[in-house]
Protein backbone atom coordinates (compact mmCIF):
# COMPACT_ATOMS: atom_id res chain seq x y z
CA UNK A 1 0.00 0.00 0.00
CA UNK A 2 2.59 2.35 0.75
CA UNK A 3 4.72 1.52 -2.42
CA UNK A 4 1.56 2.10 -4.37
CA UNK A 5 1.01 5.44 -2.57
CA UNK A 6 4.60 6.68 -3.39
CA UNK A 7 4.67 5.23 -7.13
CA UNK A 8 1.11 6.93 -7.85
CA UNK A 9 1.91 10.09 -5.90
CA UNK A 10 5.46 10.29 -7.57
CA UNK A 11 3.67 9.47 -10.47
CA UNK A 12 1.71 12.45 -10.55
CA UNK A 13 4.48 14.79 -9.27
CA UNK A 14 6.76 13.95 -12.60
CA UNK A 15 3.57 14.58 -14.92
CA UNK A 16 3.60 17.73 -13.57
CA UNK A 17 6.58 18.85 -13.71
CA UNK A 18 6.97 17.97 -17.21
CA UNK A 19 3.66 19.76 -18.14
CA UNK A 20 5.10 22.93 -16.49
CA UNK A 21 8.57 22.57 -17.43
CA UNK A 22 8.89 20.52 -20.78
CA UNK A 23 6.41 20.16 -22.76
CA UNK A 24 4.64 23.32 -22.07
CA UNK A 25 3.89 24.43 -25.95
CA UNK A 26 2.21 21.27 -25.93
CA UNK A 27 -1.83 21.20 -27.20
CA UNK A 28 -4.10 18.16 -26.98
CA UNK A 29 -6.05 16.70 -29.86
CA UNK A 30 -8.87 18.45 -30.58
CA UNK A 31 -10.85 14.87 -29.34
CA UNK A 32 -9.93 14.87 -26.34
CA UNK A 33 -10.51 18.34 -25.00
CA UNK A 34 -13.78 18.11 -25.51
CA UNK A 35 -14.79 17.82 -22.00
CA UNK A 36 -13.38 18.05 -18.37
CA UNK A 37 -14.03 14.39 -18.01
CA UNK A 38 -12.90 13.00 -21.14
CA UNK A 39 -9.04 15.09 -21.17
CA UNK A 40 -7.16 11.92 -22.46
CA UNK A 41 -3.93 13.61 -21.87
CA UNK A 42 -4.81 14.95 -18.34
CA UNK A 43 -2.80 14.62 -15.03
CA UNK A 44 -4.39 10.74 -13.89
CA UNK A 45 -7.09 11.59 -16.70
CA UNK A 46 -8.95 13.12 -13.72
CA UNK A 47 -10.54 16.64 -13.73
CA UNK A 48 -7.12 18.18 -13.41
CA UNK A 49 -6.16 19.80 -16.52
CA UNK A 50 -2.43 19.06 -17.24
CA UNK A 51 -2.06 17.79 -20.84
CA UNK A 52 1.05 15.62 -22.24
CA UNK A 53 1.69 13.60 -24.85
CA UNK A 54 1.48 9.82 -24.20
CA UNK A 55 5.28 9.01 -24.32
CA UNK A 56 5.38 12.12 -21.56
CA UNK A 57 3.37 9.76 -19.61
CA UNK A 58 5.46 7.03 -20.14
CA UNK A 59 8.45 8.91 -18.87
CA UNK A 60 7.05 10.13 -16.02
CA UNK A 61 6.39 6.56 -15.17
CA UNK A 62 9.75 5.71 -15.34
CA UNK A 63 10.66 8.30 -13.21
CA UNK A 64 7.85 7.27 -10.36
CA UNK A 65 9.23 3.95 -11.04
CA UNK A 66 12.93 5.05 -10.24
CA UNK A 67 11.53 6.09 -7.30
CA UNK A 68 9.65 3.56 -5.26
CA UNK A 69 12.30 1.49 -6.41
CA UNK A 70 14.39 2.53 -3.61
CA UNK A 71 11.14 1.40 -1.04
CA UNK A 72 10.40 -1.58 -3.15
CA UNK A 73 14.32 -2.70 -3.52
CA UNK A 74 14.68 -4.09 0.36
CA UNK A 75 11.19 -4.68 0.47
CA UNK A 76 11.13 -7.40 -2.61
CA UNK A 77 14.43 -8.54 -1.28
CA UNK A 78 13.37 -9.65 2.67
CA UNK A 79 9.95 -10.95 0.41
CA UNK A 80 11.60 -13.07 -1.76
CA UNK A 81 14.27 -14.83 0.32
CA UNK A 82 11.45 -15.74 3.06
CA UNK A 83 9.45 -16.55 0.27
CA UNK A 84 12.20 -19.42 -0.70
CA UNK A 85 12.65 -20.88 2.60
CA UNK A 86 10.99 -24.42 2.31
CA UNK A 87 12.01 -26.25 5.33
CA UNK A 88 8.60 -27.35 7.27
CA UNK A 89 9.84 -26.56 10.90
CA UNK A 90 10.78 -23.02 11.24
CA UNK A 91 13.92 -24.21 13.68
CA UNK A 92 15.06 -25.38 10.37
CA UNK A 93 14.33 -21.86 8.50
CA UNK A 94 17.62 -19.01 8.55
CA UNK A 95 15.25 -16.65 9.29
CA UNK A 96 12.36 -16.97 11.90
CA UNK A 97 10.27 -13.63 10.34
CA UNK A 98 10.44 -10.52 8.27
CA UNK A 99 12.13 -8.68 11.29
CA UNK A 100 14.96 -11.76 11.73
CA UNK A 101 15.82 -11.49 8.46
CA UNK A 102 16.30 -7.51 8.30
CA UNK A 103 18.29 -7.81 11.26
CA UNK A 104 20.57 -10.90 10.13
CA UNK A 105 21.38 -9.21 6.99
CA UNK A 106 21.88 -6.14 8.09
CA UNK A 107 24.23 -7.26 10.91
CA UNK A 108 26.30 -9.01 8.06
CA UNK A 109 26.35 -7.07 5.25
CA UNK A 110 25.07 -3.47 5.79
CA UNK A 111 22.58 -1.27 3.61
CA UNK A 112 23.84 -1.00 0.46
CA UNK A 113 25.48 -4.73 -0.29
CA UNK A 114 22.88 -6.47 2.23
CA UNK A 115 19.19 -4.62 2.37
CA UNK A 116 19.48 -3.05 -1.01
CA UNK A 117 20.99 -5.84 -2.43
CA UNK A 118 19.17 -6.21 -6.12
CA UNK A 119 18.62 -2.66 -6.17
CA UNK A 120 19.81 -2.20 -10.01
CA UNK A 121 17.60 -5.08 -11.11
CA UNK A 122 14.72 -3.30 -9.05
CA UNK A 123 15.76 0.00 -10.94
CA UNK A 124 15.97 -1.89 -14.87
CA UNK A 125 13.05 -3.91 -13.79
CA UNK A 126 10.78 -0.69 -12.83
CA UNK A 127 12.09 1.41 -16.20
CA UNK A 128 9.22 -1.16 -17.82
CA UNK A 129 6.36 1.83 -16.04
CA UNK A 130 7.20 3.72 -19.17
CA UNK A 131 5.13 1.45 -20.90
CA UNK A 132 2.51 1.20 -18.56
CA UNK A 133 1.64 4.55 -18.44
CA UNK A 134 2.25 5.61 -21.63
CA UNK A 135 -0.39 2.45 -22.94
CA UNK A 136 -2.58 3.46 -20.18
CA UNK A 137 -2.85 7.16 -21.63
CA UNK A 138 -3.09 5.53 -25.45
CA UNK A 139 -5.84 3.05 -24.22
CA UNK A 140 -7.46 5.71 -22.12
CA UNK A 141 -7.70 8.11 -25.24
CA UNK A 142 -9.19 5.39 -27.28
CA UNK A 143 -12.24 4.26 -24.95
CA UNK A 144 -12.91 8.08 -24.59
CA UNK A 145 -13.35 8.39 -28.50
CA UNK A 146 -14.80 5.26 -29.53
CA UNK A 147 -17.04 4.61 -26.27
CA UNK A 148 -19.82 6.26 -24.33
CA UNK A 149 -18.48 4.48 -21.22
CA UNK A 150 -18.28 6.83 -18.07
CA UNK A 151 -15.13 7.25 -16.46
CA UNK A 152 -14.85 4.95 -13.98
CA UNK A 153 -15.26 2.34 -16.62
CA UNK A 154 -12.61 4.00 -19.13
CA UNK A 155 -10.38 3.86 -15.79
CA UNK A 156 -11.25 0.14 -15.49
CA UNK A 157 -10.71 -1.13 -18.84
CA UNK A 158 -7.70 1.05 -19.35
CA UNK A 159 -5.82 0.24 -15.79
CA UNK A 160 -6.62 -3.26 -16.41
CA UNK A 161 -5.30 -3.92 -19.99
CA UNK A 162 -2.15 -1.18 -19.70
CA UNK A 163 -1.04 -3.31 -16.67
CA UNK A 164 -0.95 -6.51 -18.57
CA UNK A 165 1.01 -4.54 -21.47
CA UNK A 166 3.52 -3.60 -18.88
CA UNK A 167 3.88 -7.20 -17.68
CA UNK A 168 4.09 -8.67 -21.33
CA UNK A 169 7.26 -5.96 -21.55
CA UNK A 170 8.86 -6.63 -18.10
CA UNK A 171 7.89 -10.09 -16.73
CA UNK A 172 11.80 -11.32 -17.87
CA UNK A 173 13.20 -8.46 -16.47
CA UNK A 174 11.52 -9.49 -13.35
CA UNK A 175 12.39 -13.11 -13.44
CA UNK A 176 15.94 -12.01 -13.51
CA UNK A 177 15.69 -9.97 -10.22
CA UNK A 178 14.13 -12.88 -8.45
CA UNK A 179 17.27 -14.81 -9.15
CA UNK A 180 19.53 -11.97 -8.22
CA UNK A 181 17.40 -11.55 -4.80
CA UNK A 182 17.12 -14.60 -3.54
CA UNK A 183 20.57 -15.75 -4.32
CA UNK A 184 23.19 -16.64 -1.60
CA UNK A 185 24.86 -13.47 0.17
CA UNK A 186 27.78 -15.44 2.01
CA UNK A 187 29.92 -14.12 4.30
CA UNK A 188 29.02 -14.18 7.70
CA UNK A 189 25.23 -15.12 7.18
CA UNK A 190 26.62 -18.68 6.01
CA UNK A 191 23.44 -19.22 3.75
CA UNK A 192 25.33 -20.05 0.62
CA UNK A 193 28.09 -19.31 -2.04
CA UNK A 194 27.08 -16.61 -3.88
CA UNK A 195 26.56 -17.27 -7.86
CA UNK A 196 25.68 -14.47 -9.41
CA UNK A 197 27.83 -10.89 -9.59
CA UNK A 198 25.61 -8.66 -12.31
CA UNK A 199 22.58 -8.67 -14.05
CA UNK A 200 23.93 -10.71 -16.96
CA UNK A 201 25.20 -13.50 -15.23
CA UNK A 202 21.40 -14.14 -13.75
CA UNK A 203 20.07 -13.39 -16.91
CA UNK A 204 22.50 -16.44 -18.49
CA UNK A 205 21.99 -18.64 -15.72
CA UNK A 206 17.99 -18.46 -15.95
CA UNK A 207 18.77 -19.23 -20.37
CA UNK A 208 21.11 -21.64 -19.82
CA UNK A 209 18.79 -23.99 -17.64
CA UNK A 210 15.54 -23.38 -18.62
CA UNK A 211 15.67 -21.63 -22.38
CA UNK A 212 13.77 -18.65 -23.25
CA UNK A 213 10.75 -20.24 -21.43
CA UNK A 214 12.79 -19.87 -18.05
CA UNK A 215 11.96 -15.99 -18.79
CA UNK A 216 8.55 -16.70 -18.42
CA UNK A 217 8.18 -19.05 -15.72
CA UNK A 218 5.02 -18.40 -13.58
CA UNK A 219 3.45 -15.65 -16.28
CA UNK A 220 -0.22 -16.39 -16.79
CA UNK A 221 -0.78 -16.53 -13.22
CA UNK A 222 1.02 -12.73 -12.85
CA UNK A 223 -0.68 -12.00 -15.96
CA UNK A 224 -4.48 -13.23 -14.96
CA UNK A 225 -4.19 -11.22 -11.20
CA UNK A 226 -2.46 -8.18 -13.04
CA UNK A 227 -5.81 -7.02 -15.13
CA UNK A 228 -8.52 -7.09 -11.69
CA UNK A 229 -5.83 -5.82 -9.06
CA UNK A 230 -4.73 -2.67 -11.26
CA UNK A 231 -8.12 -2.13 -12.71
CA UNK A 232 -9.64 -1.59 -9.50
CA UNK A 233 -6.36 0.37 -8.02
CA UNK A 234 -6.67 3.06 -11.20
CA UNK A 235 -10.59 2.59 -10.74
CA UNK A 236 -10.03 3.91 -6.66
CA UNK A 237 -7.27 6.38 -7.44
CA UNK A 238 -8.88 8.12 -10.05
CA UNK A 239 -12.11 8.22 -8.41
CA UNK A 240 -10.09 9.99 -5.51
CA UNK A 241 -8.35 12.36 -7.83
CA UNK A 242 -11.56 13.52 -8.93
CA UNK A 243 -12.91 14.45 -5.82
CA UNK A 244 -10.14 16.34 -4.94
CA UNK A 245 -10.27 20.21 -5.64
Amino acid sequence: MFMDSVMLGSLTVYRRLLAEHVFTNYKPPPTSSSSSSSSSSSSSHSSRSVFLPWYAHGLAGIAAGSTVSFIAAPVEHIKARLQIQYAARKSARLYSGPLDCIRKIYRHHGVRHGLYHGLAATLLFRSFFFFWWASYDLLTTLLQSRTSLAPPAVNFWAGGLSAQVFWLASYPSDVVKQRIMTDPLGGGLADGTPRFRSWREAARAVYREAGWRGYWRGFLPCFLRAFPANAMALVAFEGVMRTLP
